[in-house]
């Protein structure tokens, strides 16, 4: 393959897997937004307790496969208790009161993981090399391959479980129209639960993939802002559309670093997204697959 082409290439390539990460991360606003409007702006902090308590109780001595199945069950015990204590007793209030109550959980959930495991940095292992592969003169990291795979997988599974089971056809349901799914005898807060429950699992195969590949820190938590770009372009009702988003976005990322980045004295990569997302916003505001607004006078 030509030099410049293999090149190209790799950066796409590269791009890519770290678009799926970012949509391992959006998907969690995802779920939550379409069943009940709320921008889970505590996702973030999510990621971050769930990484901590990982790492804590691998340090600690715990096997890795009780280690996983210890925090799983945390972050389960975690979403159920943001739900019920703080988002139910706050249904049919204004957007924007959920939006501040998910942000004090947000504060609430980083106080707690330095509260019970301190305030150090972690490293996390996975046990995966960061190695690089060649396939046809293109290099592509290991463990990029491996996130890649594991994020895609969990998005598989979530896809899968939210089309063909009875929880995931009432969550579908709720989604399209809350007061229907209400009138046919549906369970708005079992389902809302289920889904802080799937969020809260997002969180935690998140939160392994970003811990292992920056460190476990409170700055952790920050991977919420790399969601929002792909919010944006998607749409924030639709899970494919932060699929294909994530996409775009990391690929875009990449090339503008690389390509466009010595025009502009580099550190393009940073804020690339954003602008796109603006751009979008100003042409189509649902996104690229959100559902648009459609009232009548």
């Amino acid at each position: 393959m030509n030099p410049d082409l293999a090149f190209l290439v790799e950066v796409i390539v590269g791009g890519l897997l770290s678009g799926v990460m970012y949509t391992l991360v959006a998907i969690g606003f995802v779920l939550i937004y379409k069943t009940s409007g709320v921008l889970n702006f505590a996702q973030g902090a999510m990621v971050l307790f769930a990484a901590l308590t990982f790492v804590s109780l691998v340090e600690r001595g715990l096997p890795f496969p009780a280690a996983v199945a210890a925090t799983l069950a945390v972050m389960v015990v975690v979403g159920l208790a943001v739900e019920r204590a703080v988002l139910r007793p706050l249904v049919n209030q204004p957007p924007i009161t959920l939006f501040m109550a998910t942000l004090g959980v947000a504060y609430v959930i980083e106080g707690a993981a330095q509260l019970a495991w301190g305030t150090q940095v972690h490293g996390l292992d996975l046990g995966i090399d960061d190695t690089p592969l060649e396939f046809g003169g293109v290099l592509v990291s290991l463990f990029d391959l491996f996130a890649a795979t594991v994020a895609g997988l969990m998005v598989a599974l979530l896809t899968l479980f939210f089309r063909y089971t009875r929880t995931g056809l009432a969550f579908r349901a709720v989604a399209n129209d809350p007061l229907a799914a209400l009138n046919v005898g549906l369970r708005l807060p079992r389902i809302w639960s289920a889904v802080w429950i799937a969020a809260g699992i997002v969180a935690l195969v998140a939160g392994l993939l970003w811990g292992a590949r920056l460190g476990v820190q409170f700055s952790l938590s920050l991977v919420v802002l790399k969601a929002l770009p792909v919010l944006v372009l998607g749409g924030f009702d639709s899970i494919a559309g932060a699929i294909v988003a994530g996409l775009i976005v990391g690929a875009a990322e990449k090339l503008a670093e690389v390509y466009l980045g010595p025009f502009v004295g580099g550190g393009i990569e940073g804020w690339i997204a954003y602008v796109a997302a603006l751009a979008l916003l100003l042409i189509r505001p649902s996104g690229l697959f959100g559902q648009r607004s459609v009232e009548r006078a």
